[in-house]
């Protein structure tokens, strides 16, 4: 928990929403959702999309790029009202909507031109990051502050609820030898490892 004071939800909410406006509006906007959504191979881990109910990149990939680039603007929202206070900045949020900001921040150039360009600075880093998204936080106030409606539930998954998957999946990952959340895995590519796998 940051000892960092927060500032009003409604003013990150007002300039989020000035942010968003600025990005959408901007000649590399419609290159940042293609660059983002072109390398698929290259986002999943085993705790992030894979938590989110029937996952299916083909369905999912635009509602979590519009999850994530929401809150990039917060986040950059808070960073500009506290005069560049990094861990304030680094607001609580989803597993697979981080995951998503992750991808999106991928494209590195793109995003610093951009920003650069508009005025804004995009925040993230992963020394800062916390986890354990509820309801009713401040990221859920500033949301809401933006006038964005209620966070979609498919994609807002609460720490208790992230934690009851994270179970599920783990011992799914554990019958095929993944262990750890993926950081381990038994399979050494031979074919009696893979008969047991595909099998």
């Amino acid at each position: 928990m940051t000892t960092h004071p927060h500032p009003d939800a409604a003013a990150v909410g007002r300039r989020a929403t000035q942010i968003l406006d600025l990005i959408e509006s901007s000649d590399e906007h419609a290159r940042l959702v293609d660059s983002t959504r072109k390398y698929p191979d290259c986002w999943a881990t085993f705790t992030g999309y894979p938590i989110i109910a029937r996952f299916d990149l083909e369905m999912d990939a635009e509602p979590l790029f519009r999850e994530a680039l929401r809150v990039l603007c917060l986040k950059s929202a808070v960073y500009e009202l506290t005069g560049g206070d990094e861990e304030a900045a680094e607001l609580v949020v989803s597993a697979p909507v981080d995951e998503m900001v992750h991808a999106v921040l991928a494209q590195y150039t793109l995003c610093a031109s951009m920003t650069r360009r508009l005025g804004i600075q995009f925040v993230h880093m992963t020394d800062r990051e916390r986890f354990g998204w509820h309801r009713g936080d401040y990221t859920h106030e500033c949301y809401l502050a933006a006038g964005w409606g209620e966070p979609t539930e498919r994609y807002w998954i609460d720490a208790d609820e992230t934690r009851r998957r994270l179970k599920i999946l783990n011992n799914r990952y554990a019958s095929i030898g993944i262990h750890n959340e993926g950081r381990r895995h038994d399979i050494d590519f031979n074919r009696g490892d893979l008969a047991l796998v595909v099998g």
